[in-house]
């Protein structure tokens, strides 16, 4: 008679670890609405609605961490909510909104930047167990993190909102912008990862204020917020890139990115 050893019953999973994956849905189901708002066009919305999705995914790895809720299938889970809500859902509003009136050559160019976001989201994640790297390096991206990819793509959109004029719906305008957003997205130039910054002590109070008056700021003048953060980080880009070449100019000790360190896309933006 053969005896069978007996099957450990599977544990619950607390809800705190969750929590990231939740978020995670949360903002692919506001990238999928963007989707919704650009057919019915209610363009502003749309962005909105993108805008959402961006700082959930902002989210979701933070509190992963924190929440020590961070896994392979909230990594998976998280690189393809990033590839509908800043890959797809930004391509589909720019054909609808005026890349349609380029017809096959509209169609081709939104499809280059939607490869380029994939491609972009598959070397951030071959990258992540990459061995020996600098310790320092984990504060710059190479080329553009997807969500500012696709805020940067939708400028355009945001400038027309913002200035209430068709000239920047000219479809010349937008196809120039997604060739260079495209180009940014998977060229190796070094940005900065604001998400590794560490905040002094003394500027604790002085930074949460900032933070509530960008959050007003948001509410009550959404396109004008919206255009000068872009402006602001398309400025960082010469500095991140000078920086960076210094540290590597300068040899710093090769001690690699600490083993505790958590190496999963869900903590950091893809």
């Amino acid at each position: 008679m053969m005896i069978h050893p007996r099957r450990e019953r599977l544990r619950g999973l607390p809800f705190n670890r969750m929590i990231p994956n939740i978020l995670t849905l949360l903002a692919l189901c506001a990238g999928l609405s963007a989707v919704r708002f650009g057919l019915q066009e209610r363009w502003e919305h749309a962005v909105l609605a993108v805008l959402v999705a961006a700082i959930l995914d902002g989210l979701d790895g933070r509190i992963a961490r924190i929440l020590k809720g961070a896994s392979k299938f909230g990594a998976e889970l998280d690189s393809l909510s990033d590839f509908i809500c800043f890959g797809v859902a930004p391509s589909v509003l720019l054909y609808l909104w005026t890349m349609r009136g380029f017809d096959r050559f509209g169609w081709v160019l939104v499809l280059l930047f939607s490869v380029c976001c994939a491609l972009r989201l598959a070397r951030f994640n071959t990258r992540l167990d990459e061995p020996d790297q600098p310790a320092w390096m984990v504060n710059y991206f190479s080329g553009v993190p997807s969500p500012m990819g696709a805020g940067l793509v939708l400028a355009p959109m945001i400038l027309s909102f913002e200035f209430g004029t068709d000239a920047f719906k000219n479809p010349i305008v937008v196809s120039a912008a997604i060739i260079i957003v495209s180009a940014l997205l998977v060229s190796p130039i070094p940005t900065y990862s604001f998400t590794k910054m560490r905040v002094p002590h003394r500027w604790v109070l002085p930074v949460m204020l900032v933070v509530g008056l960008f959050a007003a700021a948001l509410v009550s003048a959404p396109w004008s917020t919206m255009s000068a953060c872009l402006a602001i980080y398309v400025a960082t880009i010469p500095f991140s890139i000078r920086s960076y070449r210094r540290l590597k100019r300068i040899g710093p000790a090769a001690s690699p990115i600490a083993a505790t360190e958590e190496k999963d896309p869900a903590a950091t933006q893809p």
